[in-house]
């Protein structure tokens, strides 16, 4: 009989983590679970009780992620795929001092967090020789985005922190996949004030999600339109660029901002 697929999914708590983790779960996976927000696990410990452990940790602490690592392996083994989908978004402005803590917690969420998920199961994944680690970034890291300096400039550092990655583990087996969406509808693009073209539900990206991790596809962005129109924004020359955004619409500041 052939093994269940093992899989890892951060920021399951709602939106794309979410809907993936129990994509999986429905196909028979057995899927370890992470998020912050532990009471929104139960959902799967409820109806994949056999099939899923959930964890109460934040992607800024290593110690917790490790603990969770070692607890999911003693119990499945390493896990065939890694997917860093946690990342959180606010509108910043360089100018007011109260963003510069804000702008750390989104670098320190979108970008180190990915690599303190990663970190935990490299080490057995290279001695297998095989396995998937998917980084989920965004097509607003294509391009600078007025209002959200942080949220676009740390999810460019994503999409450039995983190409590293693949290069530093070309011809281990190990697979380094990078997923840029563009809009999706979750409880983090709701407070977007502004309209989103393309938008996409949740379970819809979660399921062409899962088909690229399948294919092995290295860089998956959807939907096509806004892939597009990502290529276009960066072939922009930079002073063009500023003007076309210099009166764009930002995403709002946290209230006590």
């Amino acid at each position: 009989m052939k093994k269940p697929l093992r899989i890892i999914v951060s920021g399951a708590s709602s939106g794309i983590g979410f809907q993936l983790a129990r994509r999986y779960l429905e196909q028979g996976a057995v899927v370890g679970v992470i998020s912050r927000q532990m009471e929104k696990l139960r959902f799967f410990e409820q109806n994949w009780p056999d099939s899923v452990r959930i964890y109460n940790a934040d992607v800024r602490d290593l110690h917790a992620l490790q603990l969770a690592a070692d607890d999911f392996m003693s119990r499945f083994g390493c896990p065939d795929i890694v997917v860093a989908n946690a990342g959180i978004s606010c509108g910043t402005l360089t100018e007011h001092a109260a963003d510069i803590e804000v702008f750390q917690a989104i670098f320190d969420t979108n970008v180190v967090g990915m690599a303190k998920t990663f970190q935990p199961y490299l080490g057995e994944m290279k001695s297998r020789s095989r396995g998937k680690l998917v980084g989920i970034a965004s097509i607003a890291g294509f391009r600078g985005l007025p209002g959200a300096s942080a949220y676009s400039s740390s999810k460019a550092a994503v999409i450039n922190y995983l190409e590293a990655l693949r290069c530093e583990l070309f011809g281990t087996g190990i697979e380094v996949i990078t997923i840029c969406p563009g809009y999706v509808e979750t409880p983090m693009t709701n407070a977007n004030p502004y309209p989103m073209p393309f938008l996409v539900r949740a379970d819809l990206a979660a399921r062409m999600i899962e088909n690229a991790i399948a294919r092995s596809r290295i860089f998956y962005a959807f939907p096509w339109q806004m892939m597009l129109i990502g290529k276009i924004m960066g072939i922009l020359p930079k002073r063009l660029h500023a003007f076309l955004f210099s009166r764009a619409p930002h995403k709002p500041r946290r209230p006590d901002q």
